[in-house]
């Protein structure tokens, strides 16, 4: 099967967002800023596994535009994050940097 690099590293996104809500919510104890960030961190790779299969291109265009508007939401909610001291600049791009592959 071929590969899918934006749904992998959409997926792998995903994954750092529920870990960093995990984070947010235990340690931290935001629920507000924290569950906006999660709905739209993890919506990104819903959406393009939905572009997968869609019907048409157009069907296609659509959702991944979707998925990047997603994504601008999702850096929203990081930057407030950031800004309310939520979170420190330095420990976000820790938290969601995606690891090379060796």
């Amino acid at each position: 099967m071929k590969e899918n690099i934006v749904k992998d590293k959409s997926y792998a996104f995903a994954v750092r967002v529920i870990r960093l809500y995990q984070h947010l919510t235990g340690a931290k104890k935001e629920y507000v800023l924290s569950k906006q960030l999660l709905r739209r961190g993890t919506s990104v790779g819903a959406m393009v596994r939905e572009a997968e299969h869609a019907e048409t291109k157009p069907d296609f265009r659509h959702k991944m535009a979707i998925a990047q508007k997603e994504i601008n939401e999702t850096i929203y909610w990081l930057e407030l994050l950031v800004a309310t001291d939520i979170l420190q600049k330095n420990n976000l791009a820790a938290s969601i940097k995606t690891p090379s592959k060796s």
